[in-house]
């Protein structure tokens, strides 16, 4: 891999294992969204990002050497070694299908309490809603932070700001009955010491724990955000797709979501997570696993 900045951008030759449509629509981010050009505009941590793949050269427009080492870089995931956690989880032909179909999957880092309220908004929800949702609470409650292909863009609102809002408020960013969610967790985030570090020094099962103390946050969101903000990759969340897929694949039968989390970790152990991307994104294109 091979890294160049020039003109407010970040040019890398030949990284391998990445793929753009891969890695933003795979259910694990809700803002970023792909431009006419087949690039994608993305916003995290405050900053706006554009991204292009030309060949196998990725250009990562709007941003300066520092940003890039300190936010981008580990923000997509550029130091892992895929190749080895392919090997690793490479089990049997049906793992193998799903890897082969979405081999561009990149596990981002993400904001934690943007994750919170992201996965709060999921649950029984589908993506253009979830991304709708999120985005009209970042231009009502977000810092304005630029215009981008003539667009304007707001950073994610601070728990402290959420907090003060009124249940009505949040309705009318189509979250339904979550705005009472996402409110109680606000207050809870901004009146403790919850921070990256704290959960980091935490395992999977603890941090589990943890985060189901957060209004909304269940056994599955929990995964979610152990998984795509505090970079716990032997979580394995189970959704509506997941079990579809895994019992299409695996078991042959219905059965619970503790059974195929215990399936899981027997069988991809701590990489566990990047497998379920790889399911998760095999089963959604492709509708597998649905009784027809």
């Amino acid at each position: 891999m091979e890294i160049t900045f020039s003109n407010n951008k970040a040019i890398i030759e030949n990284i391998d294992h990445f793929d753009l449509k891969h890695t933003f629509e795979c259910g694990q981010c809700f803002r970023w969204n792909e431009e006419e050009d087949g690039s994608y505009t993305g916003i995290a941590f405050g900053k706006i990002l554009n991204v292009k793949k030309d060949n196998n050269v990725f250009v990562f427009s709007d941003t300066n050497k520092e940003d890039f080492e300190n936010i981008w870089f580990n923000y997509f995931d550029l130091g892992r070694n895929y190749g080895e956690i392919k090997s690793c989880i490479n089990r049997d032909e049906m793992i193998e299908q799903a890897i082969e179909f979405g081999s561009g999957i990149r596990i981002l880092n993400q904001e934690l309490w943007e994750t919170i309220v992201s996965f709060i908004i999921s649950a029984n929800n589908n993506i253009p809603r979830i991304k709708k949702s999120i985005e009209m609470i970042c231009e009502r409650y977000g810092e304005y932070i630029g215009t981008y292909k003539g667009q304007k863009r707001f950073s994610f609102p601070d728990a402290n700001i959420l907090k003060e809002l009124r249940e009505e408020d949040l309705k009318e960013c189509n979250t339904g009955y979550r705005a009472g969610y996402i409110i109680e967790s606000a207050k809870i985030f901004s009146n403790e010491r919850t921070t990256l570090d704290l959960f980091k020094e935490l395992n999977s099962e603890m941090s589990l724990k943890e985060l189901t103390r957060f209004s909304g946050v269940g056994p599955k969101v929990a995964h979610c955000i152990n998984v795509f903000a505090l970079g716990k990759r032997d979580a394995f969340p189970v959704d509506v797709w997941i079990k579809r897929i895994v019992e299409h694949l695996y078991f042959k039968e219905i059965t619970t979501p503790r059974k195929i989390q215990d399936f899981a970790y027997e069988k991809f152990g701590l990489n566990a997570g990047y497998a379920q991307q790889y399911l998760f994104y095999y089963a959604r294109e492709l509708n597998l696993g649905k009784e027809k």
